[in-house]
């Protein structure tokens, strides 16, 4: 950020009463900061055998005896007065964020051996926020706070809802909803405090450690709304992932009965409409109202939308642009996560969205069709004439060269998808894979069936996501187009006579071959039942695309087809 920038800022602040009057600009440190990187990694290398070795020497003492909470609290008070210290040299000044993660963790080792796991979140997350006001270093806050948002939310949760039993979503959501409470509570206190005479410090402090917590939040409930469109299929699985779509399926598997939910989320919705029309006189028309009700309606299908969305309003009015992004991009998560609400079928998910969507491609319309006339005064008034042709100019032709440029964008990738999938099914040679047993049919999604083939095990196999590109198998086919799945194949091998190379694809953490689920018609399921092998069109380069089901002697199972 430039000084001239910095100056706006500090004389912005003065005025709203953030800052004091006697206010200046910081001096630049003289520190460049690929040193402080390096020195800061040379802190934490030498906190590492430390570390190593009062544990080893103070072992039973912290095992058995109060050690945990005599050294938590001395590394705790050690890092609050390195941080709050600013004459010290770099290297004990870096050395403060690991006695305050050591401290931080023996003290919490501590208590949960001594308190309920909710009682001790809260203890934890109380400490953190007090550590945070008193380190003075707005990042350190940042990050306390961030820390501060999971446990109080963790203290919120019942011991039943952590092992993911019945009930267990209800709980996540209420719980991330407390937290996001408290955050809002947070931005009132500091509106009323920031004018005050010594509110300064606190407004401060509550800034920074706010924009940490919301961030938190927001992670949380996109985390609640489980994963989002074409991220579960790309993304390998892990703790994370799992018990993110377990409760995906369990949310949305409940989210019909459910009242509470969806009536609280279209409220917060509604409450961030009335806070942006009342930051924005602006937004005070018709298509406004009609672009609060598209999100009343979603928000009351996406029962953690409302809160994002608030929090998004809440951003912007207070001019919290990074904060306002991350808002944003969890707005963008939940609703990719609406493509697996299985309460409600895939043909009313798809018309919800269609519909949503041509409502606000038409009141996009109308809203620069409203516009363009005061445009037009505005470029009539002698004393306006410039301000009005550059706004005609920097609002209306680059949105619609935006669109323009988005829907060719988006053209051109679909039709290229299409030409490639064409080009294997013309050129590629037919071969049929056996189905692996496990076959079972699903119709929580459409009609489909999920099934698997035998891919070789391989050690390398399971090593390869960390290279580029995707690895093949070798197929060993015989006269009648049967393949049968060898080896992995290793770059730089000749094939043998009647081999060929098949991509293989990621699917939920493994290896398949092109797809696991083949979708068909309703009504094809019992003809499907005979299905004993999976028809694939395999191009020179390994490409494949499966193009239909065949029978026990290679007869195509008619209508389900592709070519």
């Amino acid at each position: 950020m430039s000084a001239a920038r910095i100056d706006r800022v500090v004389e912005t602040a003065i005025a709203e009463g953030v800052l004091p009057a006697s206010a200046v600009q910081p001096e630049a440190q003289a520190r460049p900061w690929p040193v402080v990187l390096m020195i800061g990694l040379g802190a934490w290398l030498a906190a590492i055998p430390l570390l190593i070795a009062v544990g080893l020497l103070l072992g039973d003492f912290i095992l058995k005896g109060p050690g945990a909470f005599i050294i938590g609290v001395l590394l705790l008070g050690l890092a609050i007065v390195l941080f709050r210290s600013d004459r010290l040299p770099i290297f004990v000044e870096q050395l403060a964020l690991p006695a305050l993660l050591v401290g931080g963790g023996s003290l919490g080792f501590g208590l949960f051996h001594g308190l309920p796991p909710q009682l001790a979140c809260a203890v934890l997350g109380a400490l953190a926020i007090g550590i945070a006001v008193a380190a003075g270093r707005s990042w350190v806050r940042e990050l306390l706070g961030a820390l501060a948002a999971v446990l109080v939310t963790l203290a919120c949760v019942p011991d039943r809802a952590l092992n993911l039993d019945r009930g267990s979503a209800s709980q996540f959501w209420l719980a991330w909803h407390v937290s996001f409470a408290l955050w809002l509570a947070a931005q009132w206190l500091q509106s009323l405090v920031a004018g005050a005479p010594k509110g300064a410090a606190i407004a401060a402090a509550i800034e920074s450690i706010g924009a940490g917590w919301l961030l938190a939040v927001l992670c949380g409930l996109a985390w609640w709304s489980g994963m989002t469109f074409l991220v579960g299929a790309t993304v390998d699985r892990n703790i994370a992932t799992d018990i993110a779509r377990e409760l995906s399926q369990r949310q949305h598997a409940g989210m019909g009965p459910q009242f509470a939910q969806p009536a609280i989320s279209a409220g917060l919705a509604a409450i961030a409409a009335w806070l942006a029309a009342r930051a924005w006189p602006s937004l005070r028309r018709p298509w406004c109202a009609g672009l609060a009700a598209i999100l009343f309606v979603l928000s009351w299908l996406m029962p953690v939308l409302g809160a994002v969305v608030l929090a998004l309003a809440v951003c912007l009015a207070r001019q919290r642009w990074i904060q306002a992004g991350a808002a944003g991009v969890a707005f963008a998560w939940v609703i990719g996560a609406f493509y697996y609400a299985l309460a409600i079928p895939l043909a009313h998910k798809a018309l919800i969205l269609l519909v949503a969507g041509a409502l606000l491609a038409g009141l996009s319309w109308f809203a620069l069709r409203s516009e363009l006339p005061a445009v037009e005064r505005a470029e009539g008034d002698d004393a306006g004439a410039m301000a009005g042709m550059v706004a005609g100019l920097a609002g209306l032709p680059l949105p619609v060269a935006g669109i323009a440029l988005a829907l060719l964008l988006s053209l051109g990738i679909a039709n290229y998808a299409i030409y490639d999938k064409e080009s294997v099914i013309r050129s590629g040679h037919p071969v049929f894979v056996e189905i692996a047993p496990v076959d079972p049919r699903s119709l929580m999604q459409g009609d489909y069936m999920a099934i698997n083939f035998r891919v070789p095990v391989d050690r390398e196999l399971s090593e390869h996501t960390l290279g580029w590109g995707r690895p093949q198998v070798v197929a060993q086919v015989d006269q009648r187009g049967i393949a049968k799945l060898l080896r992995i194949h290793q770059p730089g091998t000749v094939l043998g006579p009647g081999e060929t190379r098949i991509e293989l694809t990621p699917k939920n953490g493994a290896w398949t071959l092109v797809t696991d689920a083949w979708f068909f018609r309703q009504g094809d399921a019992e003809r499907l039942a005979a299905a004993k092998y999976g028809e694939f069109r395999v191009a020179p380069d390994g490409r494949a695309l499966l193009v239909g089901m065949a029978d026990a002697g290679l007869k195509p199972i008619d209508g389900v087809r592709l070519r």
